[in-house]
C-alpha cells in the first residue's frame, strides 16, 4: 500500500519501521505519519524522532477471583486502541477469556512465546485497529509445568521473550489469573506497573491485601519493584451501603491511587456473549463511560516513581462488616 510523506510528499511503500511514526497531539489521539526517508523524519520530528520509545507496560491483577480483571483488561485495551494507541493485549491465563470476550482464537497461544521462544509480534492476533491479543488456552498449564522445571530465571522468562516488543507499542497490557502462579510472577517482572481491580464486596480488601503482600516479595526477592497504577474499584453500585464502605475504605488507604469505580451493568455483563467490547456494544452505556474515564486518567497519567506497595495499617477488620 502506498503512503504519502508527511515531509516531502512523495508516495511510497513503507519498509522500514523508522518510516511509520505515532505524533502526539495536543488534547487528543496520536496520529500515524509516514516519512519515505530518514531526512524527511528529522525534518518534521527533529533528533527526538529517534528516541527509543518504550511502552507502558500494565498487568492487572487480583488473586481473588470474580473481580472484573478480564472486563478491565479487555476494554481498557480496546478503549487506548480507540483513542489511537498502539495497544498489545497478553492473556496470561489458561481460561483463556480474552480471546473468548473478543471472540478471538489465534493459531498460536502465549505457550509458544513462552516455550517456544517464537516472536511475539508474530503470534499477536490483530483484533481491531491499534489492537492486538496474545490469546491463551490450556496449553499454559504445559508452560506452567515447563516454568517450574527450569534451573534458573524461571520468574523472567515472559521479559526475555517479549525482546523488543515494548518498541513496537505504546501499551502493553497482561491479564492475569487469580492466583499466585509462576506464570503471574513472570507477568509482575514484566510490567512497569499493576493495576489492581477490586471488587465492591465483603472480601474485597482482603484480596488487596494479598496482592500487596505479592507485590512486596517480588521486590524482595527478584528486585523488581511494581509501582500501583491504581485500584478500580468494581460492580459499584451506590444504592448498596457496603459497596459505598468499601470504596470509602479503599480511599483512605490509597488516597490518589483509587480511581473512580466502575458500575455494575448489565450492559458489561452482556458484551463478552456478543464477542464485543463495551465501546462495540453499547457506546452509551455506563460501562462505556466508567471504562473510558479510566482510559483519560491512564493516558493523564504520569508513571510512578517509586513503588507505593505499603498498605498503612490495613487490617481485615478494618473493613466494613456485611450487612
Amino acid at each position: 500500500m502506498l503512503e504519502t510523506c508527511t515531509s516531502c510528499g512523495r508516495k511510497f511503500a513503507p519498509q522500514y519501521a523508522y518510516q511509520v511514526a505515532m505524533v502526539p497531539q495536543p488534547g487528543g489521539a496520536p496520529e500515524r505519519r509516514f516519512f519515505c526517508h530518514l531526512e524527511c523524519r528529522r525534518a518534521a520530528l527533529g533528533e527526538a524522532a529517534f528516541s527509543t520509545r518504550r511502552a507502558r507496560k500494565l498487568a492487572i491483577l487480583n488473586q481473588k477471583g470474580g473481580t472484573g480483571k478480564t472486563t478491565t483488561a479487555v476494554n481498557l485495551a480496546a478503549g487506548l486502541a480507540e483513542r489511537g494507541f498502539e495497544t498489545l493485549l497478553i492473556d496470561t491465563d489458561a481460561q483463556g477469556n480474552v480471546g473468548a470476550s473478543l471472540g478471538v482464537k489465534g493459531d498460536r497461544s502465549l505457550y509458544h512465546v513462552l516455550v517456544e521462544g517464537q516472536d511475539a509480534a508474530d503470534v499477536a492476533v490483530p483484533v481491531r485497529g491499534s489492537l492486538d491479543v496474545i490469546t491463551a488456552d490450556a496449553t499454559l498449564a504445559v508452560a506452567e509445568v515447563w516454568l517450574a522445571r527450569l534451573d534458573q530465571d524461571r520468574d523472567r522468562i515472559l521479559a526475555k521473550r517479549m525482546g523488543s516488543a515494548h518498541r513496537r507499542y505504546q501499551f502493553i497490557l497482561l491479564d492475569c489469573g487469580p492466583s499466585l502462579s509462576l506464570l503471574n510472577q513472570n507477568a509482575l517482572t514484566y510490567a512497569d506497573e499493576v493495576l489492581i481491580p477490586v471488587s465492591c464486596d465483603y472480601l474485597a480488601l482482603v484480596g488487596v491485601k494479598q496482592v500487596l503482600k505479592t507485590l512486596k516479595d517480588i521486590e524482595r526477592h527478584l528486585g523488581h519493584s511494581v509501582p500501583i497504577a491504581g485500584v478500580l474499584p468494581t460492580f459499584y453500585d451506590a444504592r448498596i451501603r457496603l459497596a459505598k464502605e468499601a470504596v470509602a475504605t479503599l480511599r483512605g488507604h490509597f488516597k490518589d491511587r483509587l480511581l473512580d469505580p466502575i458500575r455494575r451493568s448489565t450492559r458489561l455483563a452482556e458484551a463478552p456473549s456478543h464477542r464485543q467490547t463495551i465501546f462495540e456494544y453499547d457506546n452509551s452505556s455506563t460501562g462505556a463511560e466508567d471504562y473510558r474515564r479510566l482510559v483519560e486518567r491512564i493516558v493523564g497519567s504520569d508513571r510512578p516513581a517509586a513503588s507505593s506497595h505499603r498498605m498503612p495499617s490495613a487490617q481485615a477488620s478494618e473493613y466494613p462488616r456485611a450487612v
